[in-house]
């Protein structure tokens, strides 16, 4: 199954990125495509207006990204919070049901329109906490190997 992660504003200090990218190169190559998109520039104190005509073209953007056949992720505060195990199973019986991929969104610092919200498969959170993009992103790596490395049986999740 290939994943791909779609977000905005990416992660720009080297020891993340090469965490992440060590987490891509145990899955193996081709397995994880990253999209990096520029987030929408706003103000510096923008009211909701802005932010939500901001939203509205990153959505366009988001959107157009997703590939056809993909089990899509939207990554959002009041997603739900699943275990390994689930996401595991979520992302097999993905493949199952003959999805090609899976694509996980990770929004701008003001999250993602409700129209990305709406056309995902599932409503994802990493935790209550409030993460930094280049921190949740890590995070997401990891637990997207956990998973395959549940689904193989492996014992890197004891």
């Amino acid at each position: 199954m290939k994943i791909k992660i779609i977000s905005l504003g990416g992660t720009t200090e080297k020891g993340y990125e090469a965490l992440c990218t060590e987490y891509y190169k145990r899955l193996g190559n081709g397995t994880v495509e990253i999209r990096d998109l520029k987030p929408e520039p706003l103000s510096a104190d923008p009211s909701q207006t802005e932010i939500k005509n901001a939203l509205e073209k990153e959505a366009d953007r988001i959107l157009a990204e997703i590939p056809r056949q993909y089990y899509v992720f939207a990554m959002c505060v009041e997603g739900k919070q699943p275990s390994s195990e689930e996401l595991a199973e979520m992302l097999e019986n993905a493949a199952l049901s003959g999805k090609s991929g899976a694509a996980f969104i990770i929004g701008s610092s003001y999250g993602l329109s409700d129209r990305v919200k709406k056309a995902a498969d599932y409503r994802m959170s990493l935790s209550r906490l409030t993460l930094p993009h280049k921190l949740a992103r890590l995070v997401l790596s990891e637990a997207i190997y956990r998973a395959f490395e549940i689904n193989k049986g492996s014992r890197y999740h004891k």
